[in-house]
């Protein structure tokens, strides 16, 4: 990320690296090159706001979630529409099952946006969906955070190694009915989650349309052009009467 900051700076001909160096560099680094050139149609620029707005309530609607830093619809990378980013404010060691739950929301606030809005999913959702799977996996296999699974460790955290990379992986210790509870104990973490994205967005659906909306109009919001995610959500939940 260093690097990449110095980089930056350099190409602008400054004299030292600012902190805007270093966000330019973490978003890169996150998200890839800017891809402008790729030329979304109406619709799909329509579904990417929707969904990248609904990412970012979610997030500042939870507590103990990172704030929202940014969002954009510009694509980046190989194969990022938009991206929400988020960043934290302090270094954390530990996470709890709420802490989880709440971050498995948050990746499905996107799919949840679509389907509230066009009543129809995309594949947008698939980054989102393979990091909700392997949260609610580690949760279940590694960190005996399910009923399903119980105070058991069915997976070990192992470093990829040359065997691995050949398919040879240590075998599975447990029964094909386990296997089987593991997966239903997954699935309803991951419907879990879509479930309190979806609870989260129906409250604030005047919310996320009016955020879709500017950032359709302006294709990336900071914290200071959309202030305030968090205090818009706030004011949306009061009643008419309390608000300014």
């Amino acid at each position: 990320m260093v690097n990449e900051a110095a980089l930056l700076a350099t190409r602008r001909d400054a004299d030292a690296v600012t902190l805007s160096d270093f966000t330019l560099a973490v978003e890169r680094i996150v998200a890839g090159l800017e891809k402008k050139s790729r030329v979304l149609n109406e619709h799909e620029r329509r579904v990417v706001a929707h969904h990248e707005m609904g990412h970012a309530l979610v997030a500042a609607s939870l507590p103990g979630m990172d704030p929202v830093h940014k969002i954009s619809i510009i694509p980046r990378g190989v194969g990022a529409l938009g991206y929400t980013l988020q960043r934290p404010t302090e270094e954390r060691f530990l996470q709890t099952v709420a802490d989880l739950k709440s971050r498995m929301a948050v990746l499905m606030g996107g799919r949840a946006a679509e389907r509230m809005i066009f009543n129809e999913i995309s594949t947008g959702a698939a980054d989102d969906l393979a990091k909700v799977t392997d949260i609610a996996r580690s949760m279940v296999t590694r960190f005996g955070m399910s009923e399903e699974g119980g105070q058991v460790i069915y997976e070990e955290d192992r470093q990829a190694f040359l065997g691995d990379k050949f398919g040879l992986a240590k075998p599975k210790t447990y029964s094909e009915e386990t296997a089987r509870e593991i997966d239903t104990a997954i699935r309803r973490l991951v419907d879990d989650a879509f479930d309190s994205a979806t609870q989260i967005l129906t409250r604030r659906r005047k919310v996320l349309e009016t955020g879709a909306a500017m950032l359709l109009e302006r294709e990336t919001l900071t914290a200071q052009d959309f202030p305030p995610i968090g205090e818009v959500a706030e004011i949306a939940d009061r009643p008419a009467t309390d608000r300014i």
